[in-house]
């Protein structure tokens, strides 16, 4: 009798030190990761919409929130870390080589802050502009030796049980031959990078998965009524989805990263174990590897609008949400003022830019293929380089001569005309670009909503991991 009373006694006082943790964990988690997001991506979009807006007190939303922090970024064998070392270190807490996805530098798989989530029955989300299987949305359902593997990223994500996937890059989810032109949301053909004859897309429909995909799948998200759907798996574009520049005015029909996370939010939020949803503005980094300044402000300006689509979620449950934004890396060396201009920044003369520098200057319509004059009057009409001085000149026509004699530019080896086209229009605004990949910078972090005090101060990236699964109380 007494050894009974004694079990009774010991599990009373378990549930009574337990109960007050388990009641200050938050039930709904927004993950928000913006690729190459570095301090001055954040600035200088924010100085952007002030000009725009004619309002100089404007601030973007994750600048906003009351807990701040800085966090560093390296990997386990570099330095210079990149995104699917940080990657993991944000998904798993655990530091990780380069190129490596959801596994320790020994090899070994690691648990995901998703796959803890999945462990306890919560609903869970991944999003992302970019293809689904590269490096940041793969580190959060996937274990994979290498990045590049995407078809057997792809595979991983199939038996993932995640609730919720949006996204580009159709390609790895579709067997080998399968071809449809212009059938993805911006007009590219569909066709497949896969080396067998699987279908993941019927995989997911078997799985019970409402699918989405290319042009008629984009049209379709756009007016679906998500609260009546269970799980989800949208893929509208060949590899990444557009840039946010190009999407609001030549790819209309193209969702939204808020679209995206308004979408998720109705389907994972019918669990009554709550949500963990991971969100990436993915495509900051890729305007910042072509040192594209308006790229790099427009898809900013995206991720903030779709943290708003979180924020508006928290207002109705600020006892039981939390909302952390991060970055992964930053990329470019953004700086924000050069000798040439003094103390001053120049925004004015990015208000007139409708094109980014990869997708057009450097690989699309708007590429320089020998026509000097074409190109001029399309960066004339397009980019926003009218008046040119005879500096600027000089340089696009020193830039065209080196397209013409085969060479490439950058890190990445881009058209050497787009390239510098990007940084005329970066002096304009007095903007210092130092490399065409991801530097070492410190990445600044914010957060709001239930247990947010945890992630303020100076921490690596592994500490994000670590904090939010000791608050959510699951073994990584």
């Amino acid at each position: 009798m007494k050894k009974t009373k004694r079990i009774i006694s010991f599990t009373m006082a378990v549930l009574f030190f337990a109960l007050p943790a388990l009641a200050s964990q938050p039930k709904y988690v927004f993950y928000f990761i913006g690729d190459g997001l570095g301090a001055s991506q954040r600035q200088f979009s924010e100085f952007f919409v002030r000009e725009k807006n004619h309002n100089p007190a404007q601030q973007l939303l994750m600048n906003r929130f009351e807990v701040a922090g800085l966090n560093t970024t390296y990997a386990a064998d570099t330095l210079i870390t990149d995104s699917a070392a940080a990657g993991t270190a944000l998904a798993s807490g655990v530091k990780t080589n380069k190129g490596v996805i959801g596994k320790d530098p020994s090899g070994k798989d690691v648990k995901t802050l998703i796959e803890a989530a999945e462990d306890r029955g919560i609903a869970t989300g991944i999003i992302t502009t970019t293809r689904l299987t590269h490096a940041t949305p793969a580190a959060f359902a996937s274990h994979n030796i290498s990045r590049n593997n995407e078809n057997e990223i792809a595979e991983d994500f199939l038996t993932s049980n995640v609730d919720f996937f949006a996204g580009g890059g159709i390609r790895h989810f579709i067997p080998k031959g399968m071809v449809e032109k212009n059938a993805d949301a911006v007009g590219k053909t569909i066709k497949s990078k896969r080396k067998d004859d699987k279908n993941l897309v019927k995989g997911f429909e078997k799985k019970g998965y409402k699918t989405f995909i290319g042009m008629k799948g984009a049209r379709d998200f756009n007016t679906t009524e998500f609260s009546g759907l269970d799980k989800v798996f949208a893929a509208f574009t060949y590899t990444h989805m557009p840039y946010e520049i190009e999407r609001t005015s030549i790819y209309k029909e193209v969702p939204s990263l808020s679209r995206m996370t308004r979408a998720a939010i109705d389907v994972l939020s019918k669990d009554p174990e709550g949500f963990f949803l991971m969100v990436e503005g993915g495509r900051i980094d890729h305007a910042a590897h072509a040192n594209d300044p308006t790229g790099v402000i427009h898809d900013t300006i995206a991720f903030d609008r779709a943290l708003e689509e979180a924020y508006d979620f928290y207002q109705k449950h600020r006892e039981e949400t939390l909302i952390v934004v991060v970055g992964d890396h930053e990329t470019g060396g953004m700086g924000l003022g050069m000798d040439s201009m003094g103390y001053k920044l120049d925004m004015s003369c990015l208000m007139d830019t409708k094109v980014s520098v990869e997708d057009t200057l450097a690989y699309g319509k708007g590429q320089y293929k020998g026509d000097k004059e074409a190109y001029l009057a399309f960066l004339r009409e397009n980019f926003g380089l009218s008046d040119l001085n005879e500096t600027e000149k000089s340089g696009l026509a020193k830039a065209m001569a080196s397209a013409d004699a085969g060479e490439t530019a950058g890190y990445y080896k881009v058209n050497p005309a787009a390239l510098t086209a990007a940084h005329i229009l970066s002096n304009r605004a007095n903007i210092n670009w130092t490399t065409t990949i991801h530097t070492a910078t410190m990445i600044p972090m914010s957060a709001t909503g239930k247990g947010a005090e945890r992630f303020s101060g100076y921490k690596d990236n592994t500490q994000i991991a670590q904090a939010m699964a000791g608050l959510l109380d699951f073994n990584l």
